[in-house]
């Protein structure tokens, strides 16, 4: 009897271990691919690259986001928190001339620069922004103040000037943007020769190696903008969004559309609540929600995966990660 107990145990033991070792017919799900230690992406305006590629100069442009890129891939790699990449390529987008951000901002209708920006941390959503400020050499490093040094998201104008002199920036004056193409954009814009634009506004998003993400935006707003006029990049979860359960997101082109359909935040919910990936988000937010010509979005998600989609004719782009890639594009 109890010869008969034991080989059935054994026998019921090995079925079950043959059963664990073979591939269940049922199974569908294929082995989940490990996440990337980093991932950045930015973006430098969507929607105002010249048609004619052969007498446009994009040269200059390649090499910038070439070295803004490089930059945040290095701080990234090192080990740095995403912030500080999204700071740091950011303020090195301001101080370029060639895009709308900093020193390259448009003038307004006065013939001043009002500038915009916003930066958000994916780990507990903690976000600052600036708008309208004309005295600040990098809107972007001001909004992170924003966010750190004190209990409020957005300020505007004066105020946030203010912050910034209290906590130690140094001014500039409205010479300091001063650029003859944006200039001459302006003309153009008031006489009717041209229709209002903006172009160029920068953007990062970001994954660390600590798994934090963090996404930031800046611009100079719309050439020939009005009545103190702001758009998408400083406004939290239309231009700009973070959260470490989904993805970051820079959104650049027409801002009140941006805002209008809560682009970045829309993006980071389909994902959330959707069960979509960020590219298919991105891609139902840019293509099914904005109409074409408004522009497009740069995003890291939590696991690596890099989405750039617009529905212009070009945008200002590069992604790189830790396994490697490095590249930037226009069209």
């Amino acid at each position: 009897m109890l010869r008969h107990v034991v080989g059935g145990l054994l026998l019921f033991v090995a079925l079950v271990a043959a059963s664990a070792c073979a591939p269940s017919p049922e199974s569908t799900t294929d082995p989940v691919a490990p996440s990337l230690d980093y991932a950045i992406a930015i973006h430098a305006g969507a929607g105002v690259i010249a048609e004619d590629r052969q007498s446009f100069r994009a040269e200059p442009y390649v090499e910038s986001l070439e070295r803004a890129l490089g930059v945040g891939r290095s701080i990234l790699d090192e080990g740095g928190s995403s912030l500080d990449a999204v700071e740091r390529v950011i303020v090195l987008l301001e101080d370029d001339p060639l895009f709308n951000a900093g020193r390259g901002a448009v003038f307004n209708h006065e013939g001043r620069n009002e500038l915009d920006a916003s930066i958000m941390d994916g780990r507990n959503l903690s976000c600052g922004a600036v708008a309208g400020v004309s005295n600040v050499k990098n809107p972007i490093v001001l909004a992170r103040l924003v966010m750190t040094e004190t209990r409020h998201v957005l300020l505007g104008g004066a105020g946030a000037e203010q912050l910034g002199l209290e906590l130690g920036l140094e001014p500039v004056t409205q010479d300091y943007y001063y650029t003859q193409p944006r200039w001459d954009a302006l003309q153009r814009a008031i006489t009717g020769e041209a229709a209002s634009s903006g172009g160029g506004t920068v953007g990062v998003a970001a994954l660390d190696r600590e798994g934090n993400l963090a996404a930031g935006t800046s611009t100079g707003g719309l050439t020939d903008k009005r009545f103190g006029r702001i758009g998408d990049s400083p406004i939290i979860g239309a231009g700009t969004y973070a959260d470490n359960r989904t993805c970051a997101v820079s959104a650049t082109g027409k801002g009140e559309e941006f805002i209008r359909h809560n682009v970045a935040a829309r993006i980071s919910g389909l994902i959330e609540h959707g069960g979509m990936t960020l590219q298919e988000a991105a891609e139902q937010v840019v293509n099914g929600r904005l109409v074409p010509g408004d522009g497009g979005v740069i995003g890291v998600s939590r696991d690596g995966a890099i989405a750039m989609v617009f529905n212009t004719r070009g945008m200002y782009r590069g992604a790189a990660n830790s396994a490697g890639r490095f590249e930037v594009a226009i069209w």
